[in-house]
């Protein structure tokens, strides 16, 4: 497969200091046309930027290449599948892997740029996330700092192979930053549940894949559970009504997760499994997601 731009190596010619650095900067996208701007704007200082896009319908695509970004086109086959692909086509010595709705600010970048110039000390580093919620930054409820592994050296790390909510597994040492990565989170209420739902699908897979049970207990304590977590362990209550629709929308999301792998494992398990039925779908297809 080959990109929609040869180039690799993406020095500018700049009248003020040099704020470029020897790193590759990997997105994947699906239909991004609204956020991706902002995104590759504020990385437009890095030596390479690779976008995996899954086929968008939108102007995605258009709109990368006009950042010089080398674009590939490539079926959705998960989202660790499409960023380890990323991963791939990095030539510079770092990778900062990032997502659509995801930018860096300058004080972020001024810390990136200190790293890749100096070429460490360590091999992986955790950058908070500032997390933005219907125009708020949310503090509490576990939404802060949030740290994520997005930095590291080329060839030392990769995403785990997950359904949903993959993460970086790096070989070597790990640090901190300190400047917080700017994150727009879901556009409303309505993206909320339409992700959930997708992503409820995906942890539920997980779930059975990796062969845990769940159990009716589980969708009756896990939801509230999560709600007094976020809305009162984790303070979340400090943010007012965001932190209170957040935790709410958790539970619903946590719940969502519980009953559709309890339903896969229920028709694959329960009373109406004929023998020999295991393994496959039962005969009625209710509880499928």
């Amino acid at each position: 497969m080959s990109p929609s731009s040869p180039r690799t190596d993406r020095s500018r010619a700049d009248s003020g200091p040099d704020l470029t650095g020897p790193l590759c900067v990997t997105i994947v996208t699906r239909n991004e046309e609204a956020r991706i701007a902002a995104c590759l704007q504020s990385v437009a200082w890095a030596q390479q930027i690779v976008v995996v896009d899954a086929e968008s319908t939108d102007r995605t695509v258009e709109i990368a290449r006009t950042f010089g970004a080398q674009v590939f086109r490539r079926q959705w086959a998960g989202f660790a599948d499409q960023k380890n692909f990323a991963l791939a086509q990095a030539v510079q010595p770092w990778v900062l892997s990032l997502d659509a709705d995801e930018q860096v600010m300058p004080e972020l970048r001024a810390e990136i740029l200190a790293v890749v110039r100096d070429d460490g000390p360590h091999d992986g580093y955790y950058i908070p996330r500032k997390n933005i919620f219907l125009g708020r930054w949310i503090r509490h409820g576990a939404w802060f700092p949030d740290h994520q592994l997005r930095l590291f050296r080329r060839g030392v790390g990769a995403f785990r192979p997950v359904n949903v909510h993959e993460s970086v597994e790096v070989r070597g040492s790990r640090g901190y930053l300190r400047a917080p990565l700017l994150h727009r989170s879901y556009r409303d209420i309505d993206d909320f549940v339409q992700r959930s739902n997708r992503y409820s699908t995906l942890a539920a897979a997980d779930i059975v894949r990796h062969k845990r049970r769940v159990f009716w207990v589980d969708l009756l304590l896990r939801p509230p559970g999560r709600f007094i977590s976020m809305y009162i362990l984790r303070r979340g209550f400090l943010d007012g009504r965001h932190g209170f629709l957040l935790a709410a929308l958790y539970s619903y999301s946590v719940f969502l997760r519980a009953a559709k792998a309890w339903a896969i494992t229920w028709m694959y398990d329960g009373p109406q499994s004929e023998p020999g039925d295991r393994g496959g779908p039962g005969r009625d297809s209710q509880g499928s997601s």
